[in-house]
């Protein structure tokens, strides 16, 4: 999957309004996922711009929003979301924060191609945030191209087959107690 564009932004938090220094990468298939440092090892949050974004404001659009200390109104970047939420973040000059809104929306909006220069045609790929597709042009018959879906691993399925067991036998215990009810009030 191809990455287009990395770097260091501030982003408030949603609830306390702190501002916090992550690593960005925003993906080609509109995957906005932030790092707790540049390592990449493990993120905090990840975005579907193609799915969830309405608009994106920078410098003096947005409104009401406050920079982090010693940052300029002019570095401000707001995401709107459809589910009314947004994304304040704040770029370390006003060229990055320009260069941030344009990738963000060039993101947002376009579909991803793929060019067989075998028959002259450009072919759409269906993306979404959990597969990383690569494509290579092939040297078979025909000058066809090969699609490698690679899917990520359910990590946590572990955990979730142990919390249903918990809940099971949270519920089994609440109904054995509660089948012996009649007999303690006769």
């Amino acid at each position: 999957m191809a990455l287009l564009k990395s770097g260091l932004l501030w982003r408030q938090s949603s609830v306390l309004k702190r501002w916090k220094l992550n690593w960005c990468d925003l993906w080609i298939d509109g995957s906005f996922v932030f790092y707790k440092s540049e390592s990449r090892r493990d993120y905090e949050t990840r975005v579907n711009l193609k799915a969830s974004c309405v608009n994106v404001k920078s410098g003096l659009e947005c409104a009401g929003v406050c920079p982090p200390e010693s940052h300029p109104r002019e570095n401000l970047l707001v995401v709107y979301l459809r589910d009314g939420s947004t994304l304040v973040l704040c770029a370390n000059s006003e060229d990055e924060a320009l260069a941030w809104k344009l990738t963000l929306m060039e993101a947002k909006r376009n579909p991803v191609f793929t060019y067989n220069p075998y028959d002259d045609t450009y072919q759409t790929v269906p993306i979404d945030s959990h597969n990383a597709v690569y494509i290579m042009p092939g040297t078979g018959c025909g000058g066809t191209q090969h699609v490698w879906v690679h899917r990520e691993s359910d990590d946590n399925f572990g955990e979730q087959i142990a919390l249903g067991l918990l809940a099971g036998m949270a519920a089994g215990a609440a109904m054995r107690s509660l089948l012996w009810m009649p007999f303690w009030f006769c």
